[in-house]
């Protein structure tokens, strides 16, 4: 059984995401889904294990919330949809005859980390952009420009046109992003294993969104997709089965201040040289 937590645009529901999908969400109400589900690689979320007993167990489970997914769009929707790369090829194939999949994102990032010595070590994680009807979506390609190096730095000239001109200085983004994880030290950091970054969710609810629009993430963790969708200007609601997270959600939409009686607040953290050149993390309580 699900709760839920609300105030002005902004909803939380603490519960299942298949159950809430199913009873909670009504149907053709989504503008933008962006979902991020639990990859089954054996990440622990304050206790709960990402692994299934088996890769079919694991897909059965992704059929069941994304066929709930596809109802809870518009007929004018766009889903984006995360997952480990291993099991892409799966859901892609799932949702080619369901939406059209309009790109194939690669999000990538370098590594801080250990990287693997006996095979290639995983550096971006896949994202599918989905649509209902390729012929009526919402796409703001001016809200999402950036650098075009080729034009902005080496000026060149295209000869192609009538009247010959420089190249232009801004572009929509390709399919590959270059985005850095979210790390300790960055100051929008979260209690969360695989938080995703603001500038990710930024460019996906400027791209597929409109003001008052309503984002949906049914896999919210630190809920960074409802913070953009409220910084941005459209409506959210965001579903979580932690409690710990929940929390998170409900201090960084400011739905509530407090939270059984306890202030929401978040924990400041602190970063020093260690004795031989290690880094340590000291938390300020």
């Amino acid at each position: 059984m699900s709760q839920v937590f609300e105030r002005g645009d902004h909803k939380i529901f603490w519960g299942d995401a298949i159950e809430v999908l199913a009873k909670g969400i009504e149907d053709a109400s989504i503008d933008l889904l962006f979902a991020d589900p639990p990859y089954n690689i054996g990440k622990d979320f304050n206790g709960r294990k990402d692994k299934w007993n088996s890769d079919a167990e694991y897909l059965e489970w992704c059929y069941q919330w994304l066929d709930l997914c596809v109802r809870k769009l518009k007929p004018t929707g766009s889903l984006y949809v995360m997952t480990a790369t291993q099991n892409m090829p799966y859901l892609d194939l799932y949702l080619r005859n369901k939406l059209c999949v309009l790109s194939r994102i690669v999000w990538y990032y370098d590594s801080s980390g250990v990287q693997a010595k006996r095979y290639y070590g995983s550096l971006y994680e896949p994202i599918l952009f989905c649509v209902k009807d390729k012929e009526r979506y919402t796409f703001n390609a001016d809200d999402i420009l950036v650098e075009a190096k080729t034009g902005s730095q080496r000026r060149l000239i295209d000869y192609r046109k009538a009247v010959p001109a420089m190249y232009s200085t801004k572009k929509v983004p390709g399919n590959v992003w270059e985005i850095p994880r979210v790390r300790y030290r960055m100051n929008e950091y979260e209690e969360h294993p695989t938080q995703k970054p603001l500038a990710l969710l930024e460019r996906i609810v400027l791209a597929s969104s409109n003001a008052g629009d309503l984002v949906l993430d049914p896999f919210s963790g630190t809920f960074t997709t409802s913070f953009a969708a409220k910084k941005l200007g459209r409506r959210s609601i965001g579903i979580e089965i932690d409690e710990e997270y929940v929390k998170i959600g409900l201090r960084r939409l400011a739905i509530l201040t407090h939270y059984k009686g306890r202030e929401l607040k978040r924990v400041p953290r602190v970063y020093e040289i260690a004795p031989q050149g290690q880094r340590a993390l000291f938390e300020k309580k």
